[in-house]
């Protein structure tokens, strides 16, 4: 890399069971605001902009476009979107940067999934040919995966239940996060899995700023630094992957150098507790790592934002100091198929 780049902002929404009442651009509205904000800039400042969601979720085609009436695409901006998590925005964000044409970025993704059914959505994102006809839900899958660990002997139902009082008794300090507290682990969903195991319904939108070398500095008092970013997918046939194991997350973050020096703090995408589990193992990661100090997507999860939520929570701690070497991780489609892994460094201090 030739350039440094960071970031410097980040702001989400409170995330909600629902928002009926308001569209996707007036959800993400306040974010766009916020984020500026904190930097001071204005949306012609912005050298490149960068969007993250799914008009599956929409219901309907180029529902993006509406999104642009927040951010304000009058003059023209430079702007692109990916269907996909906004964490993957971020990565095509950070190479416009890494080129030079731009200095700035702003990154932002949103979902609501209230209106439908997220676990019918998901399957569209499925092997059409032998699996989707057959229309598993993504928790279906998810039962399969924490079954498959079961039996592998690397977990049990205690240690996911663990996991999830873990998850929501750590973002009770998080003032964003939509489940909280000490709750029942809840009856089963699909066995082996319990409410407690399975991500909330989110509704929720979030953004980030990316600056690159001293306007990085000049905007942000402590910024996190991307040390480096890499993302891997396996296998579309779920039948040829080892479910209880990862190698996409451990390649990415071997590319991204996490294995070079110890993190401190662990942003996980794991919207069910037993991916936690397999996260855990292929990255390596010892009870001295704080894992999902903010909830993580147990305590959170609108679907395409939750990722860019994860990148976003460990350059905060970065930020205000909490944290000095961290790792992020997004995910995308069924058993952690396709992972995202970034590593962010706070300037010594």
């Amino acid at each position: 890399m030739t350039r440094e780049i960071a970031v410097v902002a980040f702001a989400q929404t409170d995330h909600r069971r629902s928002t009926e009442e308001s569209s996707e651009v007036e959800m993400l509205m306040p974010v766009l605001h916020e984020v500026l904000a904190q930097t001071g800039l204005r949306t012609a400042d912005i050298g490149f902009t960068c969007s993250g969601s799914s008009d599956y979720l929409a219901g309907r085609a180029f529902s993006f476009t509406l999104a642009l009436d927040g951010v304000g695409a009058w003059p023209p901006i430079s702007e692109s979107h990916v269907e996909m998590d906004g964490a993957w925005a971020l990565y095509e964000a950070w190479t416009k940067l890494l080129t030079g044409d731009a200095d700035t970025a702003l990154v932002y993704s949103y979902g609501k999934c209230s209106p439908g059914s997220v676990r019918d959505v998901l399957t569209r994102q499925l092997d059409p040919y032998y699996v989707a006809p057959l229309w598993p839900d993504s928790i279906a899958l998810a039962a399969l995966q924490a079954q498959a660990l079961m039996d592998a002997g690397h977990t049990d139902e205690p240690a996911l239940a663990a996991v999830g009082a873990r998850s929501r008794q750590d973002a009770e300090a998080n003032p964003h996060a939509q489940l909280k507290g000490h709750a029942a682990h809840g009856d089963y969903v699909v066995r082996p899995l319990r409410t407690g195991d399975c991500p909330p319904v989110s509704d929720g939108a979030a953004a980030v700023i990316l600056a690159a070398g001293e306007r990085a500095r000049e905007l942000c008092e402590r910024p996190a630094w991307i040390r480096g970013i890499d993302h891997r997918i396996e296998a579309h046939g779920l039948g040829v992957r080892d479910l209880t194991d990862s190698p996409s997350t451990r390649l990415a973050a071997e590319k991204a150098g996490a294995f070079e020096r110890p993190v401190d703090t662990a942003e996980l995408h794991a919207p069910f507790t037993s991916q936690e589990v397999v996260l855990r193992r292929a990255l390596g990661l010892g009870d001295d790592v704080r894992v999902n100090p903010s909830g993580g997507a147990p305590a959170a999860n609108p679907v395409m934002a939750a990722g860019l939520v994860r990148i976003g929570e460990a350059a905060a701690r970065i930020h205000r100091g909490a944290s000095d070497r961290a790792l992020a991780h997004a995910t995308s489609g069924p058993c952690l198929q396709q992972n995202l892994v970034a590593v962010l460094e706070g300037d010594p201090r």
